[in-house]
């Protein structure tokens, strides 16, 4: 059995790795890139793969660096399956569809400034459409048989529906992380650690860091909106539309119903995020992908909603927020400052210093996010320079990936038979980390993976 890196290697994003025995390809993931102009060029290229090869394509969870690149596969001409959870396939469809819509805007925009005709977008709408009906699902630890290959799914605790992956061909067990949850998490059901495997790919997004313990984030959110609201000013949180808009939703209805939060109007302005707690709401009685305390609190209480919350689903509603008088609390996608309704609200507000910005999730390299995370006095939002005045916080505490000690966790508990341990999708620093940890700590061989190597298995 070979196995090359397409992507996910030397990279956080672009999730795509292609299984070959004999006649036989699966790949698994089909992720767009994401970060900078540069890096999301690499979508533009033409597909690593011919899809007219591949049998099938298995799909770890809904992120788009995990899926967005399955509509431009089916354009090229992929006809054969694709695999993945329920909620998976009910998320990426809303997922691919926002996608698709800031692509025509980005294109729209530039083309105007550069005085063109817009180019043609990636994928349509028709795309998603064609991907949808050649979409599955499947139960998790229900084995599945596509040619020579048997392929287990696992829950991975990263968001609803999420999967570590293990492919069984020719006497041979391959793991396949995805994204691993960040435990305990207070949503969907904690980390399914996979049986020993001969070869395992492990995420390394927080390879060489340690979060903050989880119980004490939402005592650090709580202090944050106190002392916002004391000086009048508006807290502003990019959040990523899936688990993250919805952990929040959740902690945040915790602390209004039990009266240890101020009463403050609250909005979620993104019409994907509206969506997916949606999806979140369909999903919360079901055993199989919420834990038990998010089931047993959902039987009492409507845990997405409270008092004073505000959905604003579309243009008009979300300008009326501009009205509401400080203080006042925003959640806006998208969680890397990379687009969306948040530019707008941090093209006001950062510059107030009665102001708070609260990142809750992973900025990728060079990233407005990042920038101001790293200090920026100044930075550059849909092309005006915007003075830095507000207070700015990190809750690494929300992230929903695993940090270094989870993931070496993860490890121990696969390595008894593991001959190679391949690190992947992470910033070079993060990969190096849990690399040289995985070898000192645990004694398991682990490598980096360059882009497009293959490996003998």
């Amino acid at each position: 059995m070979k196995l090359t890196f397409l992507g996910g290697a030397e990279s956080v994003t672009g999730s795509n790795y292609l299984l070959e025995h004999e006649n036989s390809r699966i790949l698994i993931d089909c992720g767009m890139f994401q970060g900078d102009e540069d890096f999301e060029a690499k979508n533009v290229e033409p597909l690593p793969f011919d899809p007219h090869t591949i049998d099938a394509i298995c799909i770890t969870h809904s992120h788009i660096d995990h899926i967005g690149r399955i509509p431009i596969a089916i354009k090229a001409g992929y006809e054969g399956p694709i695999y993945s959870t329920l909620p998976t396939k009910e998320a990426a469809t809303e997922l691919l569809l926002d996608a698709y819509a800031i692509m025509v805007h980005r294109e729209k925009t530039e083309a105007e400034k550069e005085g063109r005709e817009p180019n043609e977008p990636l994928f349509t709408p028709a795309d998603i459409d064609q991907a949808m009906s050649q979409w599955h699902t499947i139960h998790y630890h229900q084995p599945h048989t596509q040619g020579p290959f048997t392929v287990t799914y696992y829950d991975a605790g990263h968001i609803l529906g999420s999967a570590s992956i293990v492919v069984a061909c020719a006497g041979v067990q391959v793991g396949f992380s995805g994204d691993l949850g960040n435990v305990p998490a207070p949503l969907v059901k904690d980390t399914e650690y996979l049986p020993a495997v001969d070869y395992a790919l492990i995420e390394s997004t927080y390879g060489g860091r340690v979060h903050p313990p989880i119980y004490e984030r939402k005592e650090k959110l709580r202090n944050i909106i106190e002392q916002a609201v004391q000086r009048g000013g508006v807290v502003l949180i990019p959040a990523f539309s899936m688990e993250r808009t919805q952990e929040l939703l959740y902690e945040l209805n915790d602390l209004i119903e039990h009266k240890h939060l101020l009463q403050v109007p609250i909005f979620v302005d993104s019409p994907l995020a509206i969506k997916i707690t949606q999806l979140y709401e369909k999903h919360v009685h079901d055993p199989e992908y919420f834990d038990d305390e998010a089931r047993a609190a959902a039987q009492k209480d409507d845990i997405f909603k409270f008092p004073n919350l505000t959905f604003t689903e579309t243009t008009e509603e979300s300008k009326k927020i501009n009205s509401v008088p400080a203080p006042k609390v925003i959640l806006a996608g998208s969680g890397m400052s990379n687009g969306g309704r948040v530019l707008h609200h941090e093209l006001r507000y950062l510059q107030d210093p009665n102001n708070v910005i609260v990142f809750v999730g992973f900025q990728p390299k060079d990233s407005l996010g990042s920038q101001i995370i790293n200090g920026a006095q100044e930075v550059t939002i849909m092309g005006d320079r915007v003075p830095v005045r507000a207070q700015v916080e990190v809750l690494g505490g929300y992230s929903a990936h695993a940090d270094q000690p989870l993931l070496l966790k993860w490890i121990a508990a696969i390595k008894t038979n593991l001959k190679t341990l391949f690190v992947v999708q992470g910033d070079s620093q993060e990969q190096r980390a849990l690399c040289d940890a995985a070898q000192k700590e645990l004694g398991v061989h682990a490598v980096i993976p360059k882009g497009n190597e293959m490996f003998q298995l």
